[in-house]
C-alpha cells in the first residue's frame, strides 16, 4: 500500500530483498570498516523530544551532502474498525494534497525544486513518510511538513477525487491481482478477533463511504505530534534540526494518546482453509501460519529460519519444489516486525495445470522436517553470513539507516537496540531454531490458501500447455 512502491522492511528483518549475497559457510560475517563499522555504536546520534511529545532523532553524516527525513506515525489498519476501514492508507495520499501555506500540488512541485523527492507507505502499524533532498533544502522541507500537518486541507472536491484514486489502486492491486486477492483471505480467515484482519487497502463499501467526521476525527486522533516519531539523517547538525522543529512543527499542540488496541487474537485451535476461485492462467499456494511480534525474543531465529527455508535458489524450499521436483515456479516468504502477532507467510507459484494438493504435500513435509530435525551448522552459518552481509549494506545509505532507526525506536521502543542486530543473530543457535520451528510451524496454526483458474484463462492455459 505505497503512494509508489518503495520496498525497505527486509533490511529491517536482515533478509534481502535483492538475489543476494550467499555467504560461505564455515565463515563468519563481520562488520566493514569505515562508515558502517562507526554507525555500529551510533555515533554523533542526538535525540529531542519537543514540549507537544514528538521525539525528534538525528544521525548527522557529512560525507555527502544529502540528508533523508522520515516521519513515522503510529497508525494503520490495526487502529481502524468496520465502517472506516483504510483511512490509514487514504490520509497517506491526503498528506500531499494541500494544506494552508501551501496549496494542492505544491508540496510536490516545492520540494522538486528544491532538488528533493518524497514517498510514503502504509502497513497494519505505521504510516511513514519520507523526504530525500539537498542539505541545503533541510528548512523549506522543515516548511512543508509543518504546514501539512499543522494545517491540512479537507477540501470536499480533493477528497472525493482522492477517493476515487485509493478505490482505484484496491482495484489493481486487490480486485484484479490474483495474488493481492487470495492475500487479503487468507488474512482476513486467520484473524478472528484482532483488527489484523482489516486489509490496509480498506474493504469496498467503506472507502465509498467515509464521511467528513469520520477524516477529521481520524486525524486530529492519529497526526498528532505525541504520535510520531521524526528521524533526520545526513549532512545536518543536531542542533540546526532541533531548531527547525521547535520553529516549523513544535508550536502544533499535542492530543490526548489514541486508544490503546487491547484485543489479543486468541490461539487457533485447528487449520483453516480458503478457496478462491478466479479467472488465472495458473493456482496458487499461500500457507499463512501465526507468528510473533516484534519484541518477541524469537525474532533472530524466526528470521534465520526462514532465510533457511525459503530466500534464495539454495534455499531447502526452492531446492525441493523447483529444482528437484519441478512443481512450483518460485517459492517465497514473508514476516514483518509488527506490533502484535502477525502472519507468517509462505507463497507458492506453480505453472498452469499444476496438481496443488502435490505441491501442498511436499511443502508440509519440508516444514515437518524442520521441525523434527531441525537445521544443519552449515545451513545456519550460512543463513547468519548472509543476514548480518545484508544487514551492513542497509547501514551504508542515509535512506536505509534513517528507516532502520525509525524502526526500532517505534517497534522496540529503544533506537539503541538496532546495533545489537549482528550481535542478536550471531548468537541464535541450532537448538533455537528447532524450537522457534516448533512454535510457529504448528499445523493447528496455520491457514491454507488456494486459488484456483476458472473459466476462459484455465482452458487458454491447459491448450498452451498441451502444445
Amino acid at each position: 500500500m505505497y503512494r509508489q512502491q518503495w520496498l525497505v522492511v527486509a533490511l529491517v528483518l536482515g533478509v534481502s530483498a535483492a538475489a543476494g549475497a550467499q555467504g560461505r559457510p564455515g565463515k563468519t560475517a563481520s562488520a566493514p570498516a569505515g562508515k558502517a563499522a562507526s554507525a555500529q555504536q551510533g555515533a554523533g546520534i542526538e535525540v529531542r523530544t519537543l514540549k507537544n511529545g514528538m521525539k525528534v532523532i538525528v544521525w548527522p553524516d557529512q560525507d555527502i551532502p544529502n540528508v533523508t527525513l522520515f516521519n513515522f506515525f503510529r497508525v494503520g489498519s490495526r487502529n481502524e474498525r468496520p465502517g472506516i476501514t483504510g483511512l490509514s492508507h487514504f490520509f497517506e495520499h491526503m498528506m500531499f494534497n494541500g494544506a494552508k501555506k501551501y496549496g494542492p500540488g505544491q508540496f510536490d512541485s516545492v520540494m522538486e525544486a528544491a532538488g528533493g523527492r518524497n514517498n510514503a507507505s502504509t502497513s497494519e502499524d505505521i504510516t511513514t513518510y519520507m523526504d530525500w533532498f539537498p542539505s541545503s533544502a533541510l528548512e523549506t522541507i522543515f516548511d512543508l511538513e509543518g504546514d501539512r500537518l499543522a494545517h491540512l486541507s479537507f477540501d470536499p472536491k480533493i477528497i472525493e477525487s482522492e477517493r476515487g484514486v485509493v478505490y482505484s489502486e484496491r482495484r489493481s492491486s486487490v480486485d484484479n491481482d490474483n495474488m493481492g486477492a487470495l492475500m487479503e483471505q487468507v488474512q482476513a480467515t486467520a484473524f478472528v478477533a484482532h483488527p489484523y484482519e482489516i486489509p490496509v487497502i480498506g474493504w469496498p463499501s467503506d472507502i465509498e463511504s467515509w464521511r467528513m467526521e469520520d477524516l477529521q476525527r481520524f486525524f486530529q486522533t492519529y497526526y498528532a505530534p505525541n504520535n510520531a516519531t521524526l528521524v533526520v539523517v545526513g549532512a545536518v547538525t543536531p542542533a540546526e534540526v532541533f531548531a527547525l522543529a521547535e520553529k516549523y512543527l513544535g508550536p502544533i499542540p499535542s492530543q490526548p494518546p489514541p486508544e490503546p488496541v487491547r484485543t489479543k487474537e486468541p490461539e487457533q485451535q485447528g487449520e483453516k482453509r480458503v478457496l478462491v476461485r478466479r479467472m488465472a492462467q495458473a493456482p496458487m499456494l499461500q500457507v499463512a501460519y501465526h507468528g510473533v511480534d516484534a519484541k518477541d525474543a524469537d525474532v533472530p531465529a524466526l528470521k534465520l529460519l526462514l532465510q533457511i527455508l525459503a530466500e534464495g535458489e539454495s534455499s531447502r524450499l526452492h531446492l525441493r519444489l523447483v529444482e528437484e521436483e519441478r512443481v512450483a515456479i518460485h517459492v517465497s516468504s514473508q514476516s514483518t516486525l509488527t506490533f502484535d502477532p502477525s502472519l507468517v507467510w509462505f507463497v507458492v507459484d506453480m505453472p498452469p495445470g499444476a496438481d496443488v494438493a502435490r505441491v501442498e504435500k511436499l511443502l508440509g513435509e519440508e516444514l515437518e522436517k524442520v521441525r523434527s530435525q531441525g537445521v544443519t551448522d552449515a545451513e545456519l552459518r550460512k543463513a547468519k553470513n548472509i543476514v548480518v552481509a545484508n544487514f551492513w549494506r542497509g547501514m551504508e545509505t542515509n535512506s536505509s539507516r534513517a528507516y532502520l532507526l525509525g524502526t526500532y525506536e517505534v517497534f522496540l521502543g529503544d533506537w539503541h537496540k538496532l546495533f545489537d542486530v549482528p550481535t542478536r543473530y550471531e548468537q541464535v543457535t541450532r537448538e533455537q531454531l528447532r524450537k522457534v520451528a516448533q512454535r510457529i510451524l504448528d499445523p493447528d496454526h496455520r491457514t491454507v490458501g488456494v486459488l484456483m483458474p476458472t473459466g476462459e484463462v484455465q482452458a487458454a492455459a491447459g491448450k498452451e500447455a498441451g502444445r
